[in-house]
């Protein structure tokens, strides 16, 4: 593939791409906000319909909590090789109701602003602007190009995780399109993450009158808060944070409940899983007689760790930004996404494919305007190579 042709194709969708981008920044689709996700998810269904994709579009069934959450799609684009391309945007955010009238999208200098411009509007656009540009290049040869638009991943992809996985075990590479990093480099790693709800129960009691009949689940929280925390650090890169602790009623009364709410993080499958017998060698041992402790995972991640596989991925990434002109580097990063889906499933995986952006999740997210162009040129010429 010629990848400075391709970027003139893609230049000439530039203006196309800015439309696109203000539409769906402007529709409030937070996760449990099931209609507007559903407003994303028609128009990426309409994209691909009018792209000439097969489309399958996937309800959601409502789990044990009742929440109600939007559809995913799913798209099929047909050539006449032999790679299985496999890419996924989300189409949800993290932002409340209302904050799209409050901070609709806007241009300063060059950047875009709004909620979800990077997390990920601006990359779940770019992978139909790169599959429009191999297209009007008449490069087809591929055995097949399948896109997962998802509505959850913000909160890890309950509804759309097994799909994903039930693909990206038929596929050859998997390119995910969160946005680049603030600098520009691409993600080749991810770690795994696991939450925690640990649940203490003591006895209540009144504080005044017999206080020493009591076990207060409190005073246990918070000696299990700093143990698991001292969690932190025992392994290279792996990280565990108590974010949540929560318990009692009143303070005449000795605690019976407390919650705490833990995130674990670890760069490898094996010190994830050593981090993870550790928190419950600590719960199985309360400090109070008479306390007992439940733990709960609430859903994990395991890690995208960087392979051979993973990195031939970025050699051809790099290759193809050397021809555009720019140069490309690789990170690992904290945060979890659906590339560790893909990964844990065997299929190679390079994320951070979108645009450049930054300040994700918060009220002065960006998208770098000069980097559209330039990225979807590199998704499109990384989807050539595979």
């Amino acid at each position: 593939m010629d990848v400075l042709a391709i970027r003139d194709l893609a230049a000439a969708h530039r203006d196309r791409y800015l439309v696109a981008l203000r539409t769906m920044v402007n529709i409030d689709c937070g996760t449990f906000n099931r209609a507007g996700v559903n407003d994303i998810a028609d128009r990426c269904e309409s994209r691909f319909r009018e792209g000439g994709w097969e489309v399958q579009r996937i309800g959601h069934v409502s789990g044990d909590d009742g929440a109600e959450l939007g559809d995913t799609v799913v798209g099929t684009f047909r050539g006449s090789g032999n790679s299985r391309v496999l890419m996924i945007g989300h189409m949800d955010t993290v932002f409340d109701d209302g904050t799209a009238t409050e901070r609709p999208f806007s241009v300063r200098g060059n950047r875009a602003y709004g909620p979800g411009v990077s997390d990920m509007k601006g990359g779940l656009l770019a992978g139909f602007f790169a599959a429009d540009v191999l297209r009007d290049a008449g490069f087809d040869a591929f055995e097949r190009i399948t896109y997962v638009c998802n509505p959850d991943e913000e909160i890890g992809s309950p509804s759309s995780s097994a799909t994903i996985g039930r693909l990206a075990a038929d596929h050859d590479a998997a390119l995910i399109l969160e946005s680049a990093r603030a600098n520009g480099d691409v993600v080749s790693a991810r770690k795994g993450t696991t939450d925690y709800t640990i649940r203490i129960h003591g006895r209540a009691a009144h504080a005044g009158v017999e206080p020493d009949e009591g076990r207060s689940a409190v005073i246990e929280a918070a000696h299990k808060a700093i143990e698991v925390a001292g969690i932190h650090g025992r392994w290279p890169g792996v990280t565990c944070n108590v974010g949540v602790l929560r318990g009692g009623t009143r303070s005449n009364v000795v605690a019976e409940e407390a919650v705490l709410a833990v995130d674990l993080r670890a760069p490898e499958l094996a010190t994830l899983q050593e981090a993870k017998r550790a928190i419950e060698a600590v719960c199985a041992q309360p400090r109070t007689d008479g306390v007992t402790i439940s733990v709960q995972p609430d859903g994990w991640h395991p890690p995208m760790e960087k392979t051979d596989a993973s990195r031939r991925l970025v050699d051809e990434a790099v290759s193809v930004a050397n021809e555009l002109g720019f140069a490309l580097s690789d990170a690992a990063t904290g945060g979890a996404s659906d590339g560790n889906t893909t990964s844990a499933a065997g299929c190679p995986t390079l994320d951070g494919l979108g645009p450049v952006g930054g300040a994700a999740h918060g009220r002065d997210e960006w998208l770098d305007l000069e980097s559209v162009v330039p990225r979807i040129t590199l998704l499109a010429g990384v989807i050539a190579r595979v």
